[in-house]
């Protein structure tokens, strides 16, 4: 990880706080000072600060089910943030594996383990995610073959990965889909000449939503195995 997030792990640090240590030339790394924040610190190296030496806390993971009108983001915006719903120690450090846009709802994992939550985020890894869709107008039934084959986003070179769409009603979906560019849910139905008017996550991977708007609880050990 990097060596700010490591202070930030391994000390109550701010994050400034354990920038100015860092540019300071404060923290050494196997015997030698260093000053760059994003220097990487992987686990057989030695981190010390002021002669101590520091040992990372176990990394957390979360899962909470976003309400509207919050962001995924680590301070306050126009819209509260999520982690304004943690009951637990310095909530901030934390961040989001998959952000949901301040209107959509749903499961959003958090946790401070950078290399777990790549694995959920890198299209590479085809992590599946679920989504329940509300739409402004009823679905054409060749839409769900478009979507399966990629459709063309408006800037994007290339099409889509495939894409899986079950159809509940007329307006109401079911999309699976295994990467997560900007605004991809609603840029896909934008594609084929529909809008999204309600967008609820409701699984990532093989872990499924299971508490009501504004809950949250910390994922087992074979929750967090499956992304490993």
């Amino acid at each position: 990880m990097r060596l700010d997030k490591f202070l930030l792990k391994s000390t109550e640090l701010t994050r400034s706080q354990s920038l100015e240590l860092i540019l300071a030339g404060k923290v050494n790394v196997n015997g030698e000072p260093v000053t760059v924040a994003a220097c990487q610190v992987h686990e057989n190296n030695q981190v010390e600060l002021a002669g101590q030496l520091l040992v990372a806390r176990p990394s957390r993971y979360l899962m909470l089910h976003k309400p509207a009108n919050t962001v995924c983001s680590n301070v306050d915006e126009t819209y509260p943030s999520v982690f304004n719903l943690l009951d637990i120690d310095r909530p901030f450090d934390l961040h989001i594996a998959g952000r949901l846009d301040a209107d959509t709802t749903g499961l959003v994992l958090a946790t401070d383990d950078g290399r777990w939550s790549f694995n959920i985020i890198t299209p590479h890894k085809a992590c599946r995610k679920v989504y329940r869709v509300g739409l402004r107008d009823p679905l054409a039934t060749e839409v769900v073959a478009r979507f399966a084959e990629g459709v063309q986003l408006q800037g994007e070179n290339g099409l889509t990965r495939p894409a899986e769409l079950e159809i509940i009603s007329p307006q109401e979906v079911l999309l699976t889909i295994t990467e997560g560019k900007y605004h991809q849910v609603k840029r896909m139905f934008a594609a084929v000449g529909n809008r999204v008017v309600r967008l609820h996550r409701q699984q990532v991977g093989s872990i499924k939503l299971d508490m009501e708007p504004g809950q949250w609880r910390y994922l087992t050990v074979d929750e967090i195995n499956a992304f490993q």
